[in-house]
C-alpha cells in the first residue's frame, strides 16, 4: 500500500483528497493545525476504509511546523509516495488594508512551505524513482489580483519548472488550479459568498477526481472543470490593462479565490 501526505487535510479540498485516496486504499498522513479534528478524521477514514491514517499536527506558518512535515516526508522507513500541498488561506481586504505581517504569513504558507515540502518529498521520491506532488494553487494565479493571486502564480510557475527539471525521474509534479469550491475557505477569511453565482461553484470530490486523472496523465497544470478552462482561455486573450480592472472589481465582489 502506498502512503499519501496531505496538508490542510481537515476540510475542503484537503479532506476531499483524504476521502478519495483512503477509498482507493492509500494509507494517509494527515497534517493540519487542529489535533482533535485530525484524530476524528483519521479514525473515521480508518474505520470506513481499513487504511492507516497518521496524525501530524503542524502549523505551516512556522518553521517548526514546516520542519515537522519535511521530516516525515524524508522518512526512509515509511516513505511518502504522494504529497498534496493543500494548506492555505485568504486575507480579506485590498492591498494596504491587510497588514504586512498577515501578507508575509500568507507567503510563508503558500510559497515557502510549498517550496520546502516539495523539495523534501521530491528528493526522496527521486531516489526511489517514483512519486507525485500536487501543489494546490488557484485560477487566481492567472489574474492580477493581489498577494493571494501572486502567491498562487508562484506555485504554478515553480511547479511547472520543477516538473520539467524532474522529467524522466519517475516523479510527477502538478499545480492544481480550482475556482470557487464549497469549503471553509471564505468563512475563515470572513468573506461573504451569497453573491457568487451558483454556476461558479465546484464540488470538492469531483475536483479531486479530475485532478488525480490529470496527475496520472502527466499534466503539470490542472484546471479541473470545463467552465473554468473556458474562462481561463478568455483570460489569455484579454489585454492585461483591461484584465486588471475587471479582476479588481470581481475581487471586491467575490474574494481572493
Amino acid at each position: 500500500m502506498t502512503t499519501a501526505l496531505i496538508t490542510g487535510a481537515t476540510a475542503g479540498i484537503g479532506a476531499a483528497f483524504a476521502r478519495r485516496l483512503a477509498g482507493d486504499g492509500h494509507n494517509l498522513v494527515l497534517a493540519a493545525r487542529d489535533t482533535e479534528r485530525l484524530r476524528a478524521q483519521a479514525t473515521e477514514l480508518h474505520d470506513r476504509h481499513g487504511i492507516e491514517a497518521e496524525v501530524l499536527t503542524a502549523d505551516l506558518s512556522t518553521d517548526a511546523g514546516i520542519e515537522a512535515v519535511a521530516a516525515r516526508l524524508t522518512d526512509r522507513v515509511s516513505p511518502v509516495d504522494l504529497l498534496v500541498n493543500n494548506a492555505g488561506f485568504g486575507n480579506k481586504g485590498r492591498y494596504l488594508d491587510v497588514s504586512v505581517a498577515d501578507e508575509l504569513t500568507m507567503l510563508k504558507v503558500h510559497c515557502e512551505a510549498v517550496l520546502r515540502l516539495t523539495s523534501a518529498a521530491a528528493g526522496s521520491m527521486r531516489e526511489r524513482g517514483r512519486g507525485g506532488v500536487v501543489n494546490v494553487a488557484s485560477v487566481a494565479a492567472f489574474l492580477p489580483r493581489g498577494t493571494y493571486g501572486a502567491s498562487k502564480a508562484w506555485v504554478v510557475q515553480f511547479t511547472q519548472g520543477a516538473a520539467k527539471d524532474l522529467a524522466g525521474t519517475g516523479v510527477r509534479l502538478m499545480a492544481l488550479c480550482p475556482g470557487f469550491v464549497r469549503t471553509e475557505f471564505h468563512e475563515r477569511a470572513g468573506m461573504g459568498t451569497g453573491n457568487i453565482p451558483d454556476w461558479m461553484w465546484l464540488d470538492a470530490d469531483k475536483l479531486v477526481a479530475a485532478a488525480l486523472e490529470d496527475l496520472a496523465r502527466g499534466r503539470s497544470v490542472s484546471i479541473p472543470d470545463p467552465r473554468y478552462k473556458a474562462l481561463m482561455g478568455l483570460v489569455k486573450l484579454t489585454p492585461r490593462s483591461l484584465l486588471g480592472g475587471v479582476t479588481t472589481r470581481a475581487g471586491r465582489t467575490y474574494g481572493p479565490e
